[in-house]
C-alpha cells in the first residue's frame, strides 16, 4: 500500500527509535504527525504535544483527535522497568501500564470512528518480544506489552470486514538510549542480541505499508514466540540460567 499522502500519527515519535519511523514515512509522502512530550528535533512533520502517563493528559491527548482525521495510527511510546518487580515504585508501575497500554487503547477509541465512517484505517501497535516471551526481572513491562498483543488481536476481530486494519509489530531489543546501563549488562551476561534502530525503523515501516497483521522481528526470538505458546516449560528451562546470572544483578 502507498504511503503518500496517509495521515499518520505517531506517539513517542520524538524518540531514537520514533524519529527514525517518522522521518521515514515522510519520506514515503505521508503526512506525520508525533505526539510526544517533546518537540522531534529537526523533523519536517507535525507535533502534538501529551502527557500519556497521566489519565488526565491521556484524555486530552485523545480530545486533541475529535477534530483530526487520522489514517494510520501507530502506538509506539513505551515505558520500561527492568529488576525485581517489588523495587519498581508505585508511581512507575501506574506510568508503565498507562503508557504502554492505557494509552493503546484509549487513542485507538478516539479515531476508530473516523476511520469507520470513512471504511478505511489502520491501527499499529508496536509491541516487544518481551511481550511473548514473558522475561523475568521485565515483569510489568512484559505484562503491558503482552497486554498489548491481546488487544490488538481482539481488536482486528472486531473491526474485521470495516477495511481497518490491526498491524502488531513485536521487535527484540533496540541499541537506543531506552536501554538503561543494566539493560545493557543483562544483553551482556545473557548474550542477547540488540538491533540496530534503523534497521528496525525500515522493517517497521514496511510493516505498515504492507498492512501486516503480526510480525516478529529477531531470530531465534520470533522461533521462541511459537515454542513459548506451545511449550512453556520448555522456554523457562532455557532461560533458567539467564534468570539466575541476571539475579547477581540486583543481589
Amino acid at each position: 500500500m502507498s504511503l503518500e499522502s496517509k495521515r499518520v500519527l505517531i506517539t513517542g515519535g520524538s524518540g531514537e527509535l520514533g524519529s527514525r519511523i517518522a522521518l521515514l514515512l515522510d519520506a514515503e509522502g505521508a503526512k506525520v504527525t508525533v505526539m510526544d512530550r517533546q518537540p522531534p528535533r529537526n523533523l519536517p512533520v507535525d507535533f502534538l504535544r501529551c502527557d500519556l502517563a497521566s489519565a488526565e493528559g491521556l484524555e486530552e491527548a485523545a480530545l486533541q483527535l475529535d477534530d483530526r482525521p487520522v489514517d494510520i495510527l501507530v502506538n509506539l511510546a513505551g515505558v520500561q522497568h527492568f529488576g525485581p518487580v517489588e523495587s519498581q515504585t508505585p508511581a512507575h508501575l501506574q506510568t508503565t501500564y498507562m503508557v504502554n497500554l492505557v494509552a493503546p487503547v484509549r487513542l485507538t477509541q478516539a479515531v476508530l470512528p473516523g476511520m469507520r465512517a470513512r471504511g478505511s484505517g489502520q491501527i499499529v501497535n508496536v509491541g516487544s518480544i518481551f511481550g511473548s516471551i514473558n522475561f523475568a526481572h521485565f515483569a510489568t513491562y512484559s505484562s503491558s506489552k503482552a497486554g498489548l498483543r491481546g488487544f490488538s488481536q481482539a481488536l482486528r476481530r472486531e473491526v474485521a470486514g470495516s477495511g481497518i486494519d490491526v498491524t502488531y509489530i513485536a521487535p527484540r531489543a533496540v541499541k537506543t538510549g531506552f536501554n538503561s546501563p543494566k539493560v545493557l549488562e543483562f544483553a551482556a551476561r545473557t548474550k542477547m542480541a540488540m538491533d540496530d534502530p534503523d534497521k528496525i525503523a525500515g522493517r517497521i515501516v514496511e510493516s505498515i505499508a504492507g498492512r501486516r497483521g503480526d510480525v516478529y522481528l529477531g531470530f531465534p526470538e520470533a522461533v521462541f514466540v511459537r515454542l513459548n505458546a506451545l511449550a512453556p516449560g520448555l522456554v523457562d528451562r532455557a532461560l533458567a540460567a539467564g534468570d539466575r546470572e541476571v539475579a547477581k544483578l540486583f543481589a
